[in-house]
């Protein structure tokens, strides 16, 4: 029996399937939105079948339910699925190296020594065997890259952490098994990917307003043992489209999900799901069958692994972005909060919180199940997608000037017109705020970071943090000018041995922001204040300030953290009688200092890119 414990829960998967258990039925309301969402995407006389299909593959993941797993699952709270102590942490699985033993033992023992008790959950990126662009071109959705190590180094992993797996589900390798039967034109591949016999047989103008995150070409030529066919290859000729118009892909990837769960996923990230659904005609971008089958997922889920949430990454405006959520039950409970990073940053580089502020108002709590994915940066840059109508085409332009200042690169995408604009900025989040040509004081620019980071930790949501950011890395320049690919330039692999010297002087940039960051980090993990579901006020006190009033879920404790986003010192006066609160007595989270208010007044100050938390208790 596999045993997967962490702070939450102990849950059981058998390690071989119990067939003489009862078998599992499906709940009646269960089996009516799965068949009308496959109704929908399939029509009735195939939906059928296909539902048929789906009912199977749940029923033998059921079979490796132990009774202590169903037993679990009866008293699980869907809104408390996520609390004040989630903070997860993204890295892929060869982002730390040691001696003798395979990256995810180096990923456990780094994890063990540096982050358990601050951190208890690990986003592992991609760690399928793959052909290219770092794990997102998968081979072998079933196998862990030999490379990197084993599935039991995965549930080794499990022991200490919640785990979050990626759901790679819009493509696969050209070098895989599936891709190889398509060119063997094997009947059961022929239409698992969308390809046609040649450009010219595509209706004219039909794939020019489908909308992309890269600028290489949309078809890719390759020759079949039947000719020449043109696949569609939304991100790369070696990552191919699956054709989810044949039910077939739909069953397979369905199959895949659950088996993550059974290897230990508590999360699944749905992968670039923006272009799930391919369709002549349209932008072949978040298409309403797209929006069906994350619903589908979670139906599936919902039914046989309840405890298992979805988060969508989906790189696209604001606006578009969050109704992946769905009606806040029926679709993703997590997703990518994409607007947050372009916003901090501006708001850094200008010192002023309007927009931020503005935007951040305006965010609304989606349900008690459902909530937002905070981070700032990732494996591949600062997205500036989510950006937009949100900031002017001239903010944009700042944001991208700063990043080359910076030291950073930009990559585009196809608008879908014959143009392109910019998709990301390449560049570590550390050197997105901090020159390093500058002949600003270091303490500065930690604080700069830090106050930058705490505005993930303080908004609404689940905060995520990329491991490099950890220790403020910077930009890995030698790796660029070394490769071709610009998001390189925030993958740099940590070595074990010089991390431990780094964090065991005290005068290294690196030491100081692990054990800020990692204190302020802890200090939240430990205030009711900032469970997802705690209703939030972002307040306008001062454009040099981002200010918000978070109040926990029972209404008996409130935080006011305020964020200095400027080099200067700032001095002001609160009146808590505006927010609506009567009491005086105040005390800094971070710093432990009281704070006592006359009449609901009191004077603060905080040092430049300064925070503080001040907490009370309610009557």
């Amino acid at each position: 029996m596999i045993e997967s414990q962490n702070s939450d829960h102990s849950k059981f998967h058998l390690l071989e399937p119990d067939y003489s258990k009862p078998s599992y039925i499906l709940p009646k309301n269960l089996h009516k939105r799965i068949l009308e969402k496959l109704v929908f995407l399939y029509g009735e006389e195939r939906a059928e079948s296909c539902f048929n299909e789906i009912s199977r593959i749940m029923k033998a993941y059921y079979s490796y339910k132990s009774q202590n797993m169903i037993d679990w699952e009866k008293t699980i709270d869907p809104s408390n699925r996520f609390t004040e102590k989630d903070v997860i942490l993204i890295t892929y699985g060869d982002l730390v190296c040691g001696d003798e033993e395979s990256p995810l033992q180096s990923l456990r023992d780094f994890s063990s020594k540096y982050i358990k008790g601050t951190i208890n959950t690990l986003h592992i990126l991609p760690f399928f065997p793959y052909s290219s662009d770092r794990g997102f071109s998968v081979t072998d959705f079933k196998q862990v890259d030999p490379q990197l190590g084993t599935w039991e180094d995965i549930t080794n992993l499990k022991t200490d952490y919640r785990l979050m797996f990626d759901g790679v589900f819009n493509h696969v390798s050209a070098k895989s098994a599936w891709f190889e039967e398509f060119l063997n034109q094997n009947p059961d591949y022929v239409d698992f990917f969308e390809s046609y016999p040649s450009k010219e047989s595509i209706p004219k103008n039909a794939l020019k307003s489908v909308v992309r995150p890269r600028t290489s070409d949309l078809l890719t030529k390759f020759e079949t043992i039947k000719g020449e066919r043109y696949v569609w290859t939304t991100f790369s000729p070696d990552q191919i489209d699956l054709n989810y118009k044949n039910p077939k892909v739909l069953i397979k990837i369905i199959d895949i999900l659950l088996f993550y769960v059974r290897m230990g996923a508590d999360i699944v990230r749905l992968d670039a799901v923006t272009y799930l659904w391919n369709e002549l005609g349209t932008s072949s971008a978040n298409l309403k069958q797209t929006h069906m089958i994350v619903k589908l997922f979670r139906d599936v889920l919902d039914a046989v692994a309840p405890d298992v949430a979805i988060i969508t990454e989906t790189n696209v405006p604001h606006e578009e972005n969050i109704k992946y959520f769905g009606n806040g039950y029926d679709e993703a409970q997590m997703v990518y909060n994409f607007a947050l990073p372009p916003l901090v940053l501006y708001s850094f580089h200008t010192q002023d919180s309007s927009k931020l502020t503005e935007w951040a108002q305006a965010l609304e709590k989606i349900s008690d199940t459902a909530t937002y994915f905070n981070f700032l940066d990732s494996h591949d840059g600062v997205s500036i997608q989510g950006a937009i109508n949100l900031l002017s085409k001239e903010e944009i332009k700042l944001l991208e000037q700063r990043a080359v200042e910076h030291g950073g690169l930009i990559s585009y995408k196809d608008n879908g017109d014959g143009t392109v604009s910019p998709y990301e900025l390449n560049i570590t989040w550390y050197s997105a705020l901090n020159r390093k040509d500058s002949n600003e004081q270091v303490d500065l620019q930690i604080k700069r970071f830090i106050a930058s980071r705490s505005i993930a930790l303080v908004l609404m949501g689940v905060p995520g943090i990329y491991l490099l950011s950890l220790f403020g890395s910077k930009n890995d320049v030698k790796a660029v000018l070394e490769g071709k690919n610009p998001r390189i330039i925030n993958r740099k692999t940590i070595c074990k041995h010089a991390c431990d010297k780094a964090l065991y002087d005290e005068d290294t940039t690196t030491y100081r922001i692990n054990e800020y960051f990692g204190r302020i980090i802890k200090k939240r993990a430990q205030e009711k204040a900032f469970h997802p579901n705690a209703p939030q006020k972002v307040l306008n006190i001062s454009t040099s300030l981002f200010s918000i009033l978070r109040t926990s879920v029972d209404g008996k404790e409130t935080i006011l953290a305020l964020t200095n986003i400027t080099e200067k010192n700032l001095k002001f006066e609160v009146n808590t009688r505006d927010f609506g609160l009567e009491t005086d007595h105040w005390n800094d989270v971070l710093s432990e200092k009281s704070f006592i208010s006359e009449n609901g007044k009191f004077s603060i100050n905080i040092e430049p890119y300064g925070m503080l938390w001040l907490k009370t208790t309610l009557n």
